[in-house]
């Protein structure tokens, strides 16, 4: 969240970000009124708390001389004085909890390098890899979503038995290629000095709080207990939306020493989102579901390290695309696309030849988003308590906050059947990933199971 003292401070700055953002919700107006009604309370309120404490001396020492009149009189203002303290705090309490709420609400400042624009039509292409030597794949590549059910690696409809529409099955060699990419991606980073981890899934609202996804995205996350509105008992949580809550909220309200930084994690979980909003896109297949895994790269930092250490992140999750010989780009997401608690972010889109739905390539195909890096510098620490101390003498800072998709699974799985498909229908195996799977080069699939099969046609 932006801080109070640099919104009173730097009022303009906050006004020119918000139109960058193309954000006309907030009142800032308001907002620096609420702020500034807030302080002349508070500073009424301790003038008033000052002023009763010497009533309240006064009274016994008027009683103790035997100056009944004068103590009575003491005694009134000393009313007075303790009703007019709870009018103040009571209006002050007012204004804290609807300034903190807008607080919450008011996306980052951008950093002067992000490009301006008003959608993602206007993200920038930095550039794209792996394209001078692309594969030769079928004329017609069959799309992820019918390969996979020809192949009976992917099963949309017992998912959607089991659970409901946007769940599916992985099966036979289509899980083993799952686990596959989850336990090479985790093993790249390892490399690259990431710590694992394996969280807890269900997070509560205020980790919630602490990453940005409370209060404006609740509609987008699965809420498993604690009722409509926000709580903190034992029944309040929520099924995690992205490894990013629950790695970066294991340090809040902690200070971590000038020794520690950078700290980087990496955690795998399964992932659980509504996409509220988005019904009518991507309807087949698994690039929009309502369940994904993802590994996720964490990174706590000092602030003077944040912007180098965001091309680093960059770097580190590019690494898996090149190992896999997918051909890629990278993005410089604009202020209209810009994530609310994003300074900077840069976004890798894998190339996936099927479905030309949007301009690709020269062979067309379509671009699918794996990663999200993005530098929060201190807006996840101000939510979230996240400090480190520079010196063991000196007072404790905010850290700077960055994380990145190391990758999403599912989007990568559909660039590999696409765009390692062969004309006999199969799918050729990455180099990278044979070792995981027992030394196996091609994904032929399996028989299907049960009379559902029956009339399906042989496969060749």
């Amino acid at each position: 969240m932006i801080g109070r003292q640099f919104l009173r401070e730097n009022p303009e700055t906050v006004r020119e970000a918000l139109a960058r953002r193309g954000d006309d919700e907030v009142d800032l107006d308001h907002v620096l009124a609420v702020d500034e009604e807030w302080r002349e309370l508070k500073a009424e309120g301790d003038d008033l708390r000052h002023e009763r404490n010497e009533v309240s001396s006064e009274i016994g020492q008027l009683k103790a001389e035997g100056d009944d009149e004068a103590a009575e009189a003491a005694i009134e203002r000393s009313q007075e004085l303790k009703e007019r303290l709870q009018t103040v705090e009571d209006r002050a309490d007012e204004l804290e909890a609807e300034l903190e709420d807008v607080l919450l609400r008011l996306p980052q400042v951008p950093d002067e390098a992000v490009p301006d624009g008003d959608d993602e039509a206007d993200n920038v292409e930095r550039r794209r890899e792996g394209f001078d030597d692309l594969r030769e794949v079928p004329e017609d590549v069959v799309p992820h979503y019918d390969l996979g059910e020809e192949l009976d690696v992917l099963d949309f409809q017992r998912g959607a038995k089991v659970t409901g529409g946007g769940f599916y099955f992985t099966k036979g060699e289509g899980a083993r290629l799952e686990h596959a990419l989850v336990q090479f991606m985790l093993d790249v980073h390892r490399e690259q000095g990431y710590t694992d981890l394996f969280p807890p899934i269900p997070v509560n609202s205020r980790s919630m709080r602490g990453t940005g996804q409370l209060p404006k995205f609740n509609e987008d996350a699965y809420r498993v207990g604690g009722g409509e509105h926000e709580v903190y008992d034992d029944d309040d949580l929520w099924l995690c939306p992205t490894a990013e809550v629950p790695v970066t909220n294991m340090y809040a309200d902690e200070i971590l020493l000038d020794d520690d930084l950078p700290v980087k994690h990496q955690a795998y979980t399964p992932n659980f989102r509504r996409e509220a909003g988005e019904h009518g896109t991507e309807t087949r297949g698994i690039v929009r579901v309502h369940q994904f895994n993802k590994v996720e790269l964490v990174n706590f930092t000092r602030p003077e390290d944040s912007d180098e250490r965001l091309w680093e992140l960059l770097d580190e999750a590019e690494e898996v695309l090149r190992r896999l010989a997918l051909p890629y780009r990278v993005l410089d997401i604009c202020t209209g696309d810009l994530g609310d608690k994003a300074a900077r972010q840069l976004d890798l889109e894998v190339w996936a030849p099927a479905d030309d739905t949007e301009e690709g390539p020269d062979r067309g195909g379509r671009w699918l988003e794996v990663s999200s890096v993005s530098n929060f510098r201190d807006y996840q620490a101000r939510r979230a308590g996240l400090r480190y101390r520079p010196e063991r003498h000196e007072s404790a800072e905010y850290l700077h906050t960055l994380n990145g998709s190391g990758l999403a699974v599912p989007r990568v799985l559909v660039a590999i059947m696409e765009y390692y498909q062969n004309d006999d229908g199969t799918i050729t195996v990455p180099e990278v990933l044979r070792p995981y799977l027992g030394g196996l080069e091609r994904i032929t699939g399996s028989e299907k199971i049960g009379e559902a099969a029956i009339g399906a046609g042989e496969r060749e």
